[in-house]
């Protein structure tokens, strides 16, 4: 497979993109990676050019610049030219730790949507660290941000591609899919999601299990959580931010204390470390769009070296998995009762 690459994007650009594509490439040597950026820039930090060919782009789009504007603006940029190739079929897959808006904004218009599917879904995978036997120890939630605002179709549609990427790429037989709620009944929740509730117990496609609240994701409430974009991301940054404030905490407890702490926490040493790599959701790789014609994944901005990699694996995974084609197929055969479905929801209003 051939992978596209912004190696201009991110906060440690292209030093870490290019070492990640190392690290990734020397694993994969099946695997042909294509850089777009500056390619002076580019070639200072690359070791070694066995399967990687560098495409000269003459413009950078920043984080802060306004997404559409700039993909529409900068034509040479690392970022478009990246996502064009794939459009144009030179390659299978895009990546990129740049301007997420960006990103989104390419995968729409340049690469483009499923055919049936109304909007795309920011995808990530997050650890369960307090599981069942036999339970996965990963789940995955959408929209974590591409859309602020959705619909009860929106959601509808996160669910099954959810399912297809719970099956397909991490390996969960029958994934449990819940919608995300300030309360476990049926009737929780405003308007839009009482009627996504309705949409999705009505599907015999999905194994719907109901609402699940945020305080129990990490404890495995179910293998694919829907949301809207605008509460997957406060959900999302809000583990985040948790997971670091803890490490904190006790970093500082141990620092700040006296000799009797810091010799209890050597003692503890393996322990929290096997904690912090338990709450390592990195390993698992980059946030994919959902919905798009081909793999478009996008890590966070800060992204290193392992992180580039491990994203670059995930792709490889779902390229594999026959995944975005199974998709297709899914929404090929459903699009009469996904018309349907869209025909309902607006005679309700």
């Amino acid at each position: 497979m051939k992978i596209a690459i912004d190696a201009m994007g991110g906060d440690y650009a292209p030093k870490e993109i290019v070492a990640g594509v190392e690290l990734s490439r020397d694993e994969n040597p099946d695997i042909q990676y294509e850089l777009f950026g500056i390619t002076d820039e580019i070639k200072k930090y690359l070791k070694n050019d066995q399967n990687i060919v560098i495409t000269q782009a003459d413009e950078v789009i920043e984080m802060g610049e306004e997404p559409v504007r700039a993909i529409r603006k900068k034509k040479q940029s690392s970022l478009v030219l990246a996502a064009q190739s794939v459009s144009d079929g030179k390659n299978d897959a895009f990546f990129s730790a740049g301007n997420t808006g960006a990103v989104l904004a390419a995968g729409l218009f340049i690469i483009g949507r499923i055919k049936g599917i109304d909007r795309p879904g920011l995808t990530t995978t997050l650890p369960i660290v307090n599981g069942k036997p036999g339970m996965s120890d990963k789940f995955l939630m959408l929209d974590v941000g591409a859309n602020a605002d959705s619909k009860p179709l929106n959601l509808y549609q996160f669910a099954f591609m959810g399912k297809y990427y719970a099956q397909n790429v991490l390996n969960i037989e029958n994934p449990r899919v819940g919608l995300l709620n300030n309360g476990t009944e049926p009737d929780k929740g405003d308007m839009l999601h009482k009627e996504v509730h309705e949409l999705l117990a009505a599907n015999k496609d999905l194994n719907f299990i109901g609402n699940v609240e945020s305080r129990e994701l990490l404890n495995g409430a179910a293998d694919v959580v829907v949301t809207d974009g605008f509460t997957g991301n406060a959900a999302l940054k809000s583990i985040e931010g948790t997971a670091l404030s803890m490490l904190r905490l006790i970093k500082h407890g141990i620092t700040d204390g006296g000799l009797r702490d810091k010799m209890g926490a050597l003692l503890l040493k393996n322990v929290f470390g096997s904690i912090a790599d338990q709450m390592d959701y990195s390993k698992y790789g980059g946030a994919m769009f959902l919905g798009l014609k081909a793999p478009v994944i996008k890590s966070h901005g800060a992204s290193k070296a392992e992180i580039v990699k491990n994203s670059l694996a995930q792709i490889k995974t779902i390229h594999e998995s026959g995944m975005i084609s199974d998709l297709v197929d899914y929404v090929n055969d459903h699009q009469a009762e996904l018309d349907a479905i869209k025909e309902s929801v607006k005679n309700r209003k």
